[in-house]
């Protein structure tokens, strides 16, 4: 996972970039007859000094590789790190750091 942050006017800008295949419902079962084999990031989330800045549930209608985009205020400063943590349909877990600058 891929994290920038900046602080500008105390407004922290996130971009991530969640690097997964994203197979859906309809590619798996043409691939393999089988639905159940669709696996997608279900759900992300983002802190900064232990407190939740970001959260998000998620769906198949995702990018393969997508890019998140928020912002948030009044938590963190330059130094301080933004951690992202993402969970998919088969309970893989995958987590990124990054520097606010």
């Amino acid at each position: 996972m891929k994290i920038k942050a900046k602080l500008k006017n105390g407004v922290v800008n996130v971009k991530a970039l969640a690097k997964h295949g994203m197979t859906t419902y309809n590619m798996m079962e043409k691939k393999t007859g089988n639905r159940d084999d669709a696996n997608f990031i279900t759900h992300i989330s983002a802190t900064v000094n232990g407190e939740t800045v970001w959260d998000a549930s998620t769906s198949q209608f995702l990018s393969k590789n997508p890019i998140f985009k928020f912002a948030f205020k009044g938590i963190g400063a330059k130094g301080d790190k933004v951690e992202m943590t993402w969970v998919d349909r088969k309970g893989n877990t995958k987590s990124g750091k990054g520097k606010i600058k």
